[in-house]
């Protein structure tokens, strides 16, 4: 692999572990949201929707994270 094509793909690991960041931040963000809801609220829909976009939140950090691991592997 030429330096060019590492250089760019070294870009793409900042911008990927960027994207990682600010996700998680969202997720934190509806944990705590999740994390105050009121007891009454704990089996409604609401609850289940949050719960939902955390697990989601964590895939697409998973997923993210095995990207950056294998672009490393490459460079």
């Amino acid at each position: 692999m030429n330096k060019l094509r590492r250089k760019s793909l070294e870009k793409i690991i900042i911008d990927l572990d960027v994207l990682k960041c600010d996700i998680e931040i969202l997720r934190d963000e509806e944990q705590e949201y999740l994390d105050n809801m009121p007891e009454s609220l704990q089996s409604s829909e609401r609850y289940d929707m949050a719960e939902n976009a955390i697990s989601g939140m964590d895939d697409a950090i998973n997923s993210i994270e095995d990207a950056i691991n294998s672009i490393s592997e490459i460079i």
